[in-house]
């Protein structure tokens, strides 16, 4: 690897692209995403099937833009949207310049990492990253187990690694490699997007997705693929003096059955409160402007499985 030093006297050429991390759920790809970006451009949550759409975050170095597209995790779609997020994947793989496969540390590779190592296996031309992610949460012992059953998978599959990379997201050990490692993979080019922007995602879209993220936490296990969220409207309030300004953003939250409005909502509406809080607050770091939320809870019957209604979602 050239030093810092030795690149900058041989003026390397400019590089910039697409990476996306693809994975089982809930294996830490929004977690990475955000570490490299710096920032959080991705809702992340211990839940499996947290993200729903590619997001793209972008990583600005001297050398090289490199725009990170985070995919839902592929699995055996049981739904409607089930399918429709394993075809955004799959369309996805097939526009970026690198893909990086994403396998928990601490989890041993299993059926799920093998059907998507397959489906990988397909596409060809596209370089073909390792990423050993959680590294935190195992000793060295399974992480050489896991290194070598990482390496074992891609001969299986017929795929050659360009890479195979340990990172920890959380402890940010080797994330700054990762993306040392990502750059050379990428073709050259001018930048694709401005200085300064980290996602491209459309404000009203982030702000519906931190509200998800809120309404996420703590509620019981059957609800997380049953809620989605809309924001209807985003105004300045009038009237307001122009040192302290407010944005009233008025936002429904999506669940698919009556039965579900009381968990949402908790007992004497504490845990609706508890959400809005918390999106609140998110919602300000993002906009940088004080909010005022204003939260309600409706019924989409059995939304994940009519397309009419997934289309009125935003999927």
């Amino acid at each position: 690897m050239n030093s810092p030093d030795a690149t900058a006297g041989s003026a390397a050429p400019h590089r910039s692209g697409f990476a996306c991390f693809v994975g089982r759920p809930n294996a830490g790809k929004s977690t990475l995403t955000n570490a490299l970006v710096g920032t959080k451009v991705a809702i992340t949550s211990n839940r499996p099937q947290t993200t729903r759409h590619s997001v793209r975050g972008i990583v600005h170095r001297p050398d090289a833009q490199l725009v990170l597209v985070d995919t839902p995790g592929l699995h055996k779609p049981r739904t409607l949207l089930g399918q429709r997020l394993n075809d955004v994947v799959r369309t996805t793989w097939a526009e970026v310049d690198v893909i990086g496969f994403c396998l928990p540390a601490d989890q041993k590779v299993g059926p799920g990492d093998r059907f998507i190592a397959k489906e990988l296996a397909q596409v060809k031309r596209t370089p073909k990253v390792a990423v050993v992610t959680k590294t935190d949460l195992a000793d060295r012992e399974r992480m050489t187990e896991q290194l070598i059953a990482v390496d074992q998978l891609g001969r299986e599959a017929g795929i050659e690694w360009a890479e195979i990379v340990p990172v920890s997201a959380v402890s940010g050990e080797q994330v700054g490699l990762l993306a040392d490692l990502l750059v050379p993979l990428l073709p050259e080019g001018p930048p694709l997007y401005p200085e300064g922007d980290l996602t491209d995602e459309p404000e009203q879209v982030m702000i519906a997705e931190l509200i998800r993220e809120a309404a996420l936490e703590g509620v019981r296990d059957e609800l997380p693929h049953s809620i989605a969220v809309v924001v209807e409207e985003m105004l300045p309030r009038e009237d307001r003096p122009a040192d302290r300004p407010l944005l009233d953003v008025h936002a429904n939250l999506f669940i698919e059955r009556p039965s579900q409005k009381g968990i949402v909502i908790g007992p004497k509406g504490q845990r609706l409160k508890d959400v809005g809080t918390k999106a609140r607050r998110q919602i300000e770091a993002l906009l940088g402007t004080p909010v005022f939320l204003d939260l309600h809870v409706k019924v989409a019957k059995d939304w994940q499985r009519d397309p009419k209604q997934l289309r009125r979602l935003g999927f």
